[in-house]
């Protein structure tokens, strides 16, 4: 398969890298996601969400039935145990090239076997004067996946919103940064906790900030 990127940072004994998607200009993804429908899951209207799992064959992607998100309440003591149902992610940004090279090169960077289901989470969090958004309410955390991915799409209006990789809870960062549009973030699930800090407005007005975070396994079942 066909690299789609080039590594532009760090890696850390191979268990987490980030790097530069060359063949994604995120600037096509920023129309879906606009009036994307809200997290019901979250209280206070501040994340908007949409979820799809898909498998890989040679160069295309396989679009997998609608299903349920489940977790344990090890992994989300915030919204664990429970399943939850969330709106497919737009047939027309599924039909784009910078759509299927992003899932292309996540299975293609954790060397995913060709039956792994991959979820693909279009994220967005807003904030506003009044109120900051929350990109990880379950605080430092993992997902219960094999590998995640965070690709930033866009920041409008922020600050904060910085992404933090911990070997432990209770241990100081391996990694921090802020990650701007066309990188992606690729992570261990097993081995290491992530978090994102809050998000604020740089002005008096909105703020928003757009992420798909890819996944497998997909955590999804019928």
């Amino acid at each position: 398969m066909q690299k789609l990127w080039t590594e532009t940072e760090l890696e850390y004994a191979f268990l987490f890298t980030l790097r530069k998607v060359n063949s994604i200009n995120p600037e096509g993804f920023k129309p879906f996601f606009r009036n994307m429908p809200i997290d019901p899951y979250i209280k206070g209207n501040y994340r908007s969400r949409r979820l799809s799992r898909f498998t890989v064959s040679g160069n295309q992607l396989i679009k997998l039935p609608h299903s349920y998100l489940f977790q344990s309440k090890e992994y989300n003591p915030l919204v664990g145990g429970i399943k939850r149902e969330f709106a497919e992610l737009d047939d027309a940004l599924i039909e784009l090239d910078i759509f299927r090279n992003l899932v292309l090169a996540f299975s293609d960077s954790c060397k995913l076997h060709p039956e792994a289901e991959i979820g693909v989470h279009q994220i967005r969090t807003i904030c506003s004067p009044d109120n900051f958004g929350n990109p990880a309410p379950e605080g430092i955390h993992k997902d219960g996946n094999d590998f995640i991915g965070i690709f930033s799409v866009d920041r409008e209006n922020i600050q904060g919103g910085e992404t933090h990789l911990y070997t432990a809870k209770k241990e100081k960062p391996v990694f921090s940064k802020i990650l701007n549009p066309g990188e992606i973030l690729l992570v261990n699930d097993r081995d290491f906790f992530h978090f994102t800090t809050p998000i604020k407005p740089q002005t008096d007005a909105q703020g928003s900030r757009d992420v798909f975070v890819l996944a497998s396994p997909s955590l999804l079942s019928e």
